[in-house]
C-alpha cells in the first residue's frame, strides 16, 4: 500500500488521539506518550474506563456473530480503529468464511496498520478506505468498497464506539441517516455509543479531558442514541446497556452500568 510510508509522516504525536487512547485501555501498544498520559488521567478519574472499552469490543463480537449466523455476507465497519485481534473480518469469517468487509477510519496510524486489516479467509475479502465518517458520500464512492460490497445487497454498517467523537455541531444524525439510506433493505446498523446517564459528573470530567487534548467529544442520553435508530427495526433487546446486548460466556456479569457507560443496539433497515 503506498499510502503507508506518507501516513506514518502524518502521525501527529503532539497531542492525543481518540483510537490511540483506546487502543491504551484495550491493553494495546500502538500508542504515544501523549495519549498515555491523557488517558491516564481518564483512568485517573474514570477507572471503569477499561472496562468500558473491552465492554464496547466484545458488544461488536457478539454483534457481528449475530449478524453473520443471520446471514449477513457484507460489513461496512466505519471508525475501525487501531487493529485489535480478532478483527471485525475475524470474527464475521469465523462464522461465513465468504463475508467480505471493508474498514474505514480517517488516523493515518490506522493506515499504518491497514495490512493486519486485509488477511481475510480465502473465500471473502477485506478492504480499507482513508477517510473520513464526517464524509460519508467519499466512502459510499470509494473503489475499495464498490470492488468489494454488492451495495444492491444487504450490509451491516458498524459504527462502534465513534458517534461520541462527532459532536453535534458535525451533525451526526445526518451522517448516518446518509449512510443508512445508501443501503439495501435487509441491511442493518450496529451502533455504540458513550453516556453519561450512569455518572453524569464523571464523565463531564472525562469529556473535558479529551476537550483539553484537542478531540471533540459529546456524551448522549438513552433517548439520543435511540434517535441514531430512527425509521429502523430494533433486534432485541433494543438498545440496551451492551453487557445485557445478547450475553454470553465471554461477557463479564459482575461488571456495573457506570462502569460500562455506553448504549448499543442492533438494528434492521426495512
Amino acid at each position: 500500500m503506498a499510502e503507508l510510508g506518507r501516513a506514518a509522516s502524518r502521525i501527529d504525536t503532539s497531542k492525543p488521539h481518540p483510537a490511540r487512547m483506546y487502543d491504551y485501555y484495550l491493553g494495546g501498544k500502538d500508542h504515544y506518550e501523549v495519549d498515555q498520559q491523557a488517558a491516564e488521567k481518564v483512568v485517573e478519574i474514570n477507572p471503569g474506563i477499561k472496562t468500558c472499552a473491552g465492554t464496547n469490543r466484545r458488544f461488536m463480537h457478539r454483534a457481528t456473530r449475530y449478524l453473520a449466523a443471520a446471514g449477513v455476507r457484507q460489513f461496512l465497519d466505519i471508525g475501525t480503529g487501531i487493529p485489535t485481534e480478532p478483527n471485525l473480518h475475524q470474527v464475521a469469517q469465523s462464522v461465513a468464511p465468504d463475508a467480505r468487509v471493508v474498514y474505514a477510519d480517517n488516523d493515518p496510524i490506522v493506515l499504518t496498520h491497514a495490512q493486519a486489516l486485509l488477511r481475510s479467509t480465502r473465500e471473502g475479502r477485506t478492504a480499507y478506505i482513508h477517510a473520513d465518517v464526517r464524509e460519508p458520500e467519499k466512502i459510499l464512492a470509494a473503489q475499495e468498497l464498490r470492488e468489494t460490497l454488492d451495495m444492491s445487497q444487504p450490509v451491516a454498517l458498524s459504527l462502534n464506539a465513534l458517534l461520541h467523537f462527532v459532536p453535534d455541531e458535525f451533525h451526526p444524525y445526518d451522517l448516518v441517516e446518509r449512510l443508512v439510506a445508501a443501503l439495501a433493505p435487509g441491511s442493518y446498523l450496529v451502533l455504540s455509543h458513550v453516556t453519561s446517564d450512569f455518572a453524569p459528573d464523571v464523565w463531564a470530567r472525562v469529556v473535558d479531558i479529551y476537550h483539553r487534548g484537542g478531540i471533540p467529544a459529546q456524551t448522549r442520553s438513552r433517548a439520543e442514541v435511540e434517535r441514531f435508530f430512527t425509521g429502523l427495526e430494533l433486534v432485541e433487546p433494543g438498545v440496551e446497556v451492551p453487557h445485557r446486548w445478547r450475553p454470553d460466556a465471554e461477557t463479564d456479569a459482575n461488571v456495573t452500568d457506570a462502569d460500562v457507560s455506553l448504549y448499543g443496539a442492533v438494528a434492521r433497515k426495512p
